[in-house]
């Protein structure tokens, strides 16, 4: 299906009755070639995977680390193993302060998107991309329904008010994933179903404009509600 790409993660590994997480140079470039036999083919992208959760302490040893782990993917691109790579992060507070020009570049990042991100951790993935220098179409976001389509809070929230005018109302869950793609601003949005008419759904939801002033008054009140709850 040449019209389709197609693109993985490493970071994970199987332990005993769990899975762990390693930055770890050589695993990374074990999983990549593993991914490769897998497959049949070579990945279109490859994400490091929440490389957030083995970074140590101090901040210098945490960005020789990253570095090293991001070095690791960007040979495998070198060497043909993927088309591209990127950083998948579930939480990028703590790649802030990491991310310098010392850093190899990803191509993509993909971070959390919508309105129950937080406005922290939507701060912290427009400073990564400010400090990349990203595109909006290199940037992605994930987890546009918090985690859940089912959530109860999607039946107290009304995210249609973050939907500018239109002839036909979208569904919530429309209008939620179409404000996604603003908050922060992002290309694409990720989301796992196996739900067809769930997916159409969601592809229906582009014809809509999400309403960019209500959306920065949204903010606003995420950054004073963080305010007040730090005071």
């Amino acid at each position: 299906m040449p019209h389709l790409t197609l693109s993985t993660k490493v970071g994970f590994f199987p332990a005993a009755g769990q899975a762990e997480h390693s930055l770890h140079p050589a695993r990374l470039r074990v999983a990549m070639e593993q991914t490769n036999r897998d497959l049949g083919r070579v990945p279109d992208l490859v994400f490091l995977h929440n490389p957030e959760r083995s970074l140590p302490s101090p901040a210098a040893e945490a960005r020789d680390t990253l570095g090293r782990a991001c070095a690791t993917l960007a040979t495998a691109v070198e060497e043909g193993l993927c088309g591209a790579w990127g950083i998948s992060t579930w939480d990028p507070r703590p790649l802030t302060s990491l991310a310098d020009a010392t850093l190899p570049r990803p191509a993509v990042l993909m971070v959390r998107a919508g309105l129950l991100a937080g406005i922290s951790v939507l701060e912290a993935s427009e400073a990564l991309v400010a400090q990349w220098d990203l595109a909006p179409d290199q940037v992605w976001g994930m987890s546009p329904f918090g985690g859940d389509a089912a959530d109860p809070v999607w039946g107290r929230l009304d995210p249609r008010v973050f939907i500018a005018d239109a002839d036909d109302a979208p569904s919530a869950l429309q209008a939620a994933f179409r404000a996604a793609f603003l908050l922060p601003e992002v290309g694409r949005i990720a989301v796992g179903t196996d739900n067809p008419t769930h997916l159409q759904e969601l592809i229906d939801a582009l014809r809509y404009e999400p309403d960019s002033d209500r959306l920065r008054t949204y903010r606003q009140m995420l950054r004073e509600r963080a305010s007040r709850q730090v005071d």
